[in-house]
């Protein structure tokens, strides 16, 4: 008959034994579906995310559908079918409005720029009159709206005043290229091309919001999910969005991991790389949570007068469950 204490230890190691194979058991149990453009800067991260373990380190699985646009994204977590995607604080905010309770967590402060040839006799925004302007996206394009209003300060009227084209960003690139467009307002990793190809910005978009009342870079990106998703799984949420950071970290300061995701930049050359890592850097969100929220405010009120109901919804304001604030110790 075993003697007592040899009872006793042999407990304590069966026990001890249980605990790591259900820890190990919730680790397993986290998985994250995302759904993402397949040719976003989204990728890139989710690719350091694995090469580096950063979810197995976290306890977290990844399962990844990669799709042709940002809208296929947003409609797979509105259906259930992806539990986050990359959006913008503008569609979480408007989605709250209509009853679909989404949030939202800052990914990148990166944006676009207003770009012209560096020969240009363009030098402010009130020589746009009569120039031709393509725009990336459509009407209601937030970068687009806020030059806007920060031309209307200056007394320029650009829908008005300016040849409007819209347009695809990769096509408004050839077009700028071929000296079609005297102009062109685009996503920042376009502009950054241009920019390696020796064109200039005219106006920054976040030098736009500046002008318009945030105090910082705002991360108009970020990854979006259900509130009701999130609430039930914030323990995974957290592991995965500790990954992104870590992510974030290495992207930040190793230029030999971008050296290695180069392919994914699909940069042309050197200089075109170079720009794609120093805007991609500049992006990555530093400010806090309240930081970020009180600037999307203060642009939210800007944006909701020129793209009035069919930009923002019902909604004069910000809802104020847009930003996601996990609990404390996530």
């Amino acid at each position: 008959m075993p003697s007592r204490p040899s009872t006793f230890f042999y407990a304590v190691a069966i026990s001890g034994l249980l605990c790591l194979f259900a820890a190990r058991q919730a680790l397993a149990a986290s998985k994250i579906r995302l759904a993402i453009q397949k040719t976003g800067t989204v990728a890139w991260d989710i690719d350091v995310i694995r090469h580096n373990g950063l979810d197995r380190k976290n306890g977290v699985e990844l399962e990844v559908v990669e799709l042709p646009s940002t809208e296929g994204g947003k409609i797979a977590v509105r259906s259930g079918a992806a539990d986050l995607t990359v959006s913008d604080w503008l569609w979480v905010s408007r989605e709250r409005a209509l009853g679909a309770p989404m949030q939202f967590v800052p990914y990148s402060a990166a944006v676009g720029a207003l770009v012209v040839p560096d020969t240009s006799p363009i030098r402010r925004l009130g020589d746009l009159r009569g120039r031709k302007l393509s725009i990336a996206g459509g009407a209601l394009d937030k970068s687009w709206l806020l030059v806007q209003a920060v031309a209307r300060r200056e007394g320029v009227d650009l829908r008005r005043d300016a040849q409007l084209a819209y347009g695809s960003p990769p096509l408004l690139f050839e077009k700028l290229l071929q000296g079609e467009h005297d102009a062109s307002l685009t996503y920042w990793n376009f502009a950054a091309r241009l920019e390696a190809r020796g064109y200039r910005r005219l106006l920054s978009v976040e030098d736009a919001a500046k002008a318009m009342g945030a105090s910082g870079g705002v991360s108009m990106l970020g990854y979006v999910f259900d509130e009701q998703w999130a609430a039930k799984n914030a323990d995974g949420l957290s592991r995965f969005l500790k990954a992104a950071r870590e992510a974030k970290t290495i992207l930040a300061s190793s230029d030999s991991e971008w050296d290695r995701i180069r392919p994914l930049t699909q940069a042309s050359d050197d200089a075109a790389f170079a720009a794609y890592r120093a805007r991609y850097r500049e992006g990555i969100p530093t400010r806090s949570t309240a930081e970020e929220e009180a600037d999307a405010r203060r642009l939210y009120k800007v944006l909701a007068e020129l793209g009035g109901a069919e930009l923002v919804g019902p909604a004069s304001e910000l809802d104020p469950g847009t930003y996601y604030k996990p609990a404390p110790g996530l």
